[in-house]
């Protein structure tokens, strides 16, 4: 459902998605020129929608070919697209709905977000990146280790 959600995003924004055959294995997905291919090994759409996510990441935040990662510039173009991703599929705020739905651990998490578990510990990793271990937002505290909400009394 996440995942045809984002395709109909995608489409609104005039990109067209492709799901293609991707040689070798390490590329799940490409963004050039208004078009995302994503591989057609992926097998369930929790995996396409990380991927999708990502690519439209770099839709909206790339400039150019960084498919080369060895220039800096353009490794900062690819944390900056997966940065997106992750606000886009795991916000602090869904942290916080999930928190609020009694979601205990990552595996629910993942589940309830509609994201791999690969893909939410990534995320966590990035927040904790620019955090630090804890983030206040909207009146609770997210602790990124170990991970969970608290919410302050007044």
């Amino acid at each position: 459902m996440r995942y045809e959600m984002l395709l109909s995003e995608a489409f609104s924004e005039g990109i067209h998605v492709s799901e293609e055959y991707i040689e070798g294995n390490r590329i799940k997905g490409l963004y050039s020129d208004n078009v995302i291919w994503i591989s057609d090994k992926l097998k369930t759409n929790t995996e396409k929608y990380c991927v999708l996510a990502e690519e439209l990441g770099h839709y909206h935040t790339t400039e150019g070919d960084i498919i080369d990662q060895s220039p800096i510039v353009n490794r900062k173009q690819e944390l900056r697209a997966r940065l997106w991703a992750y606000e886009k599929a795991v916000s602090l705020s869904k942290v916080i709905q999930a928190h609020k739905l009694y979601i205990r651990n990552k595996f629910e998490l993942a589940d309830y977000l509609g994201v791999t578990e690969y893909f939410l510990e990534k995320a966590i990793e990035r927040y904790k990146e620019i955090h630090g271990l804890t983030v206040n937002h909207n009146g609770y505290t997210i602790c990124f280790e170990p991970l969970g909400v608290i919410e302050w009394f007044e």
